[in-house]
């Protein structure tokens, strides 16, 4: 009897467990489309700020062929010329606002893809941003760091500073990291933040793989270079997106290397083109620019 009994609850069980499954697969089947058309939204909601960041860029960009008039002292932004007082009423480490920022621009760009990102700077205290530009033609990264050498060099001669901050966006991530990790800038460059830098490479750039796109391919001679083991001073911050299409794979921006000191910093939802004008991204930046001040302190002599 007893065993009549165990079996007669374990129909009634499944028979509950039956009644029960429409609702559970209803849940399952309005869970999926929930998601659906979640990830429907964000990514329409990416590709419209993607489209918004080209229409700026193609605007912006003969702006961007002119020279850079503005000067690398402007006191108006400066913290390191400000009372305490005043110093407090400003986001970023004092210490941090007169050392120059150097930025570069990705390929087929100039200066003017920097226009937020400056403005947002110089709102926040840094009052000395230069940008360089580099020929759409340039054919070779090796002397695109060169040439960016050089500019480092006028900046801290015109300054008085030792060293720089470089921020460089897609291909002007690696002619920097170039620069600091085979190329001796890591004496002249205290932090390097890259934005959807194809620091492993990327596989579009198998698709054109004639001048400077040819050592973008994965395995080129010239990322093999930059995989090696390396020593190297400058700290590094890669920002990366799960919606960068320009970059493939995406993880290729992170940035992987054991030699190197590297923050690894994720964003969502964010396009290639769009890491110039996001607004999270520009707080991040600034935020870890502050923060390597502070860890350059706590890391100093006693």
């Amino acid at each position: 009897m007893r065993g009549l009994s165990g079996f007669g609850g374990t129909v009634r069980s499944i028979a509950v467990g039956v009644r029960r499954s429409p609702a559970i697969v209803a849940d399952a089947v309005l869970s999926g489309v929930s998601s659906t058309v979640t990830g429907t939204v964000n990514t329409a909601l990416a590709l419209s700020q993607e489209a918004a960041s080209l229409a700026a860029h193609v605007v912006l960009y003969p702006v961007g062929m002119l020279a850079d008039r503005r000067t690398l002292e402007d006191p108006r932004h400066r913290t390191d010329v400000l009372g305490p007082e005043s110093r407090g009423m400003v986001y970023i480490d004092p210490s941090l606002g007169g050392t120059p920022i150097v930025l570069v621009h990705g390929i087929v760009d100039n200066r003017a893809a920097f226009s937020v990102l400056r403005r947002s700077l110089t709102r926040r205290g840094f009052g000395r941003i230069s940008t360089v530009n580099y020929s759409p033609l340039t054919t070779d990264i090796r002397h695109a760091a060169q040439r960016l050498g050089e500019h480092v060099e006028e900046v801290c001669e015109a300054t008085g500073y030792d060293q720089v901050v470089l921020i460089g966006h897609s291909l002007g991530g690696i002619i920097a990291r170039y620069y600091v990790q085979c190329g001796g800038g890591d004496a002249r460059v205290d932090t390097l933040v890259t934005l959807g830098s194809p620091h492993a490479g990327t596989q579009w750039a198998r698709l054109l793989p004639v001048g400077v796109t040819r050592q973008l391919r994965p395995g080129s001679s010239l990322l093999r270079e930059l995989a090696a083991a390396a020593t190297c001073r400058t700290r590094f911050v890669a920002v990366y997106s799960d919606r960068d299409e320009v970059v493939l794979p995406r993880s290729s921006a992170a940035l992987e290397h054991g030699d190197l000191d590297v923050e690894r910093v994720p964003v969502h939802g964010v396009g290639h083109l769009s890491l110039l004008m996001n607004r999270d991204v520009i707080h991040t930046v600034i935020e870890r620019l502050a923060r390597s001040s502070a860890d350059r302190d706590d890391d100093g002599p006693e």
